[in-house]
């Protein structure tokens, strides 16, 4: 989906001042005068991507080394609008020399129209040593790699306090069945609901019911199943798909169970995705289920004594990854961007190169707010414990990552169908009608 919130939970958002838009406004992809065609260098190369807000300032501040030692100025231009609009740009002719693209599909399209050029040797070199294999995947098309990953985000966490839990006499759980038992002993120590949870965001309504899922079927059902469920080949109407929204419904059909904070059941498709950050933050809401974006929520909201809450494992709140059905085994979900090449100049095959370096990845996550997948970052730059945390994650061998499902399946189902599915199941529609119904949106 085009929602930045959802794509770059961990990713920069950021804006380039009214020069570098001035800028933009030249074909992307520089001019003849400055080395453009024919694999000569130029002296800048320009990014487009949908990254927009404060942090494209420390997105161009990466580059700040690179161009000190190559002497290649690198100009990054942020579009809100980017995932509608590259396309057009691309078949348009005016290509940038580079794109940071958000998800595997759009990627897909734009490889699509012939203008992405396949990685050089030296990328691809780099990313073999750099990702696993299931990140290099995702830039794959037809057995032909084109698009190295940059940043990285995790989904699945529980958000939680650290403080109730030490004053309830509770841990954080190891395995599901171990979750709903401290769910069972929040509800009998508070005498109310455990969860809250928040559907609503405006058009988009419904997409953090879609992660719930996600999670559920790569734990219950392992990641051959979840791969064969985005490729279309487990439908929705699949008893394992049933068992994951069977699984789900055990917590967020449950007025037992929630929504702390915002009234019964249906309150979660008028909650705003963003707004349990505050009731988690006041005590009024012990779990909710939501990215790792969440932390940046915490900074606009007052704990019960009118403090900002410190994000922290001893602190007021923190999180946890939702756990599976067997300890120690770990599965997460998320997302990333990727950077696709337009240009074959020597100058751009330099900063491609450069991108897919542990060099870019230490460069940026230093700067703050973001993490990456890469194996040879290192983890200890992040701005907080908790991305270092994620991170870790992330480059941990034993972890079992997929990128997040609803945005690999087309876009009638996964920002549309399974969208509005996620909504009327909350508000009462049966599961087998509800799993028809996202189905049926392959039809259209």
């Amino acid at each position: 989906m085009a929602l930045s919130q959802r794509y770059r939970l961990l990713a920069p958002v950021a804006l380039l001042g009214a020069a570098a838009l001035v800028l933009a406004g030249c074909a992307e992809g520089g001019t003849e005068g400055e080395g453009g065609t024919g694999g000569e260098a130029k002296t800048t190369v320009r990014i487009a991507g949908g990254i927009t807000g404060g942090e494209a300032d420390a997105l161009n501040k990466s580059f700040e080394k690179f161009t000190a030692d190559t002497g290649i100025t690198v100009e990054y231009t942020g579009d809100k609008s980017f995932e509608g609009n590259i396309v057009t740009k691309v078949t348009g002719g005016d290509a940038p020399d580079i794109a940071i693209v958000p998800q595997p599909g759009l990627l897909k399209t734009l490889v699509d129209t012939g203008k992405v050029l396949p990685a050089s040797d030296a990328v691809e070199s780099a990313v073999d040593e750099n990702w696993s294999p299931d990140w290099k995947n995702y830039g794959t098309f037809d057995d032909e790699f084109y698009a190295a990953p940059m940043l990285a985000n995790l989904k699945g966490y529980v958000w939680y306090s650290p403080k109730q839990f030490a004053e309830w006499g509770v841990e954080v759980p190891k395995t599901w069945d171990e979750m709903i038992a401290l769910t069972d002993k929040i509800v009998e120590t508070t005498g109310g609901p455990a969860w809250c949870a928040g559907f609503a965001s405006d058009a988009a309504s419904g997409w953090p019911g879609t992660d719930w899922i996600e999670d559920l079927v790569l734990r219950q059902s392992g990641p051959d199943v979840y791969d064969q469920w985005v490729a279309g080949d487990v439908k929705f109407t699949d008893p394992q798909i049933k068992d994951a929204f069977d699984a789900v419904g055990d917590i967020l059909l449950n007025p037992d169970y929630v929504n702390a904070g915002y009234g019964d059941v249906k309150s979660i498709n008028s909650t705003a995705f963003g707004d349990v950050a505050a009731a988690v933050a006041s005590g009024d809401c012990a779990l909710t289920h939501q990215a790792s974006f969440l932390s940046a929520n915490f900074l606009d909201v007052q704990t019960a004594d009118g403090q900002t809450p410190e994000v922290a494992p001893e602190g007021d709140v923190y999180a946890f990854i939702m756990p599976g059905y067997t300890e120690g085994e770990l599965q997460v979900e998320g997302g990333g961007e990727f950077v696709a090449g337009f240009s074959d100049d020597e100058s751009t095959q330099k900063v491609l190169e450069f991108m897919a370096s542990p060099e870019f990845a230490d460069a940026r996550v230093e700067l703050g707010g973001v993490i990456s997948a890469n194996k040879n970052a290192n983890p200890d730059l992040a701005s907080s414990e908790f991305l270092k945390e994620a991170m870790t994650t992330l480059q941990d061998e034993s972890t079992v990552f997929r990128f997040d499902a609803s945005d690999l399946m087309p876009s009638t189902v996964g920002s549309g169908s399974f969208w509005k599915g996620m909504v009327d199941w909350i508000d009462g529609k049966d599961t087998d009608t509800v799993l028809s119904d996202i189905q049926a949106g392959y039809e259209n």
